[in-house]
């Protein structure tokens, strides 16, 4: 259900939430414009009708991405700001988006950088794929829901949040961001752009992507991975062929902190998730109801005259993301989703089906299926399947839990405490 009218107890509530949720990142001082992006980011009125902010679907407590247990146990899919109206597609982490470069084609001829799962926000309009990202959803009828840029901009105008949260106003926040009167809805538009300019620097600033991992601690030297971490960053780099993908090398920040993506796009075979609640949506959204399948990649490729004659061939493909965070969560006993639709809820599920994909049955040819066991479903899009990869990696059991091992040194806000190993 969602906030028909923002109360005083509300915002009250809420500016405690989003302080205990940052507790524990890295204690860094905000430029005007990250503290601009940062107020709009948590901002809950600026959505039609209000009560949806940003971090909704990128809690910081949950990595920078849907935090809702019952959702991720199911669907996967946040609730817009209207009531039954869902996305098609889990929430990406915001963390780190920042650094995908624009959209383009390599010297290998593969799709590379952009943001969203399929690429779209390409950063053709602003020079950022995640200032690009930033101006979808707030006018996404599936998920913000405000009728134009001019809407945002006058909520934005009406908004006492940013006071609330950082002691400024929105028009203080946007003359030190951006230069006297820059919260101008007379141009809304270009002060739309500067709207998503402010978040994406939020994204980018240590607060949110802050590098604080005990993997990082081990880079410089201030922590030691005990024998099962290491073991799962051998087999992350090597037999397991993870990092071919989730590049520990290359493609990194300040030349020595890998992103663990290479921004590229693939199809590893996913299954479905019949829970997905986009199925149910009306026509209006989802004409083809049950049958839609997620085209990912090729869906936006479709959509260009300049990339329509790759459509085909990237069908079904997904951005790599970022393994950063990817194990980021409340507690031990928290579960999340995984996948750009939530089919998998652990770590270890994700690890075992691309091991064992191409060597257990197809769960449809079964009588009595039991999916990870037995079998695994069909992959929701068939087409361009990644089978060098993935699907029979050799890895035992124990090598699965050392890679999950491993994995989880990628969350941030780890706490030195002194060196342990095993």
């Amino acid at each position: 259900m969602r906030f028909m009218k923002i109360s005083s107890h509300f915002v009250v509530f809420l500016l405690a939430a989003v302080a205990g949720t940052l507790e524990g990142h890295a204690a860094t001082a905000l430029t005007p414009g990250e503290l601009l992006g940062k107020a709009l980011f948590f901002d809950p009125s600026l959505s039609t009708p209000p009560g949806q902010s940003c971090a909704d679907c990128h809690d910081p407590k949950a990595g920078w991405t849907g935090s809702d247990q019952d959702i991720n146990l199911h669907g996967g899919v946040y609730e817009g700001a209207v009531a039954t109206r869902f996305g098609n597609r889990k929430p990406p982490t915001a963390a780190y988006a920042s650094f995908s470069p624009k959209f383009h084609r390599d010297g290998n001829g593969e799709f590379v950088g952009g943001n969203f799962w399929d690429g779209r926000a390409t950063g053709e309009r602003l020079g950022n794929p995640a200032a690009d990202q930033a101006q979808g959803p707030f006018l996404n009828p599936l998920e913000q829901n405000d009728p134009s840029a001019a809407d945002v901009c006058r909520k934005v105008a009406a908004s006492g949040f940013a006071a609330q949260l950082t002691g400024s106003s929105y028009p203080d926040l946007f003359a030190r961001a951006f230069g006297p009167g820059t919260l101008d809805c007379d141009n809304s538009s270009d002060t739309y752009d500067r709207i998503a300019l402010a978040i994406a620097a939020y994204e980018a600033s240590r607060e949110v992507s802050s590098f604080s991992s005990k993997y990082d601690a081990y880079l410089r030297g201030r922590a030691v991975l005990t024998k099962q971490e290491k073991k799962g960053m051998a087999l992350f780099e090597g037999k397991a062929k993870c990092a071919n993908c989730h590049s520990t090398r290359g493609m990194s920040y300040a030349g020595k902190f890998p992103l663990f993506t290479d921004f590229t796009y693939v199809n590893t075979g996913v299954p479905r998730n019949p829970e997905n609640p986009f199925y149910q949506m009306p026509a209006e959204f989802n004409p083809l109801g049950a049958d839609w399948v997620d085209p990912g990649l090729g869906g936006f490729l479709a959509g260009r005259v300049e990339y329509a004659p790759y459509a085909a061939d990237n069908k079904g493909k997904q951005k790599v993301p970022t393994l950063r965070n990817v194990d980021k969560r409340p507690s031990l006993a928290y579960l999340k989703a995984y996948m750009h639709n939530g089919a998998f809820k652990s770590l270890k599920e994700v690890v075992h089906f691309y091991n064992t994909r191409d060597v257990l049955a197809a769960c449809e040819h079964l009588s009595h299926p039991e999916p990870g066991i037995n079998c695994w479903p069909a992959a929701e899009e068939a087409a361009n399947v990644n089978r060098t990869e993935t699907g029979d990696l050799k890895l035992s059991d124990e090598e699965e839990d050392a890679i999950v091992a491993f994995l989880r040194t990628l969350s941030d806000g780890f706490q030195l405490s002194g060196p342990t190993a095993d």
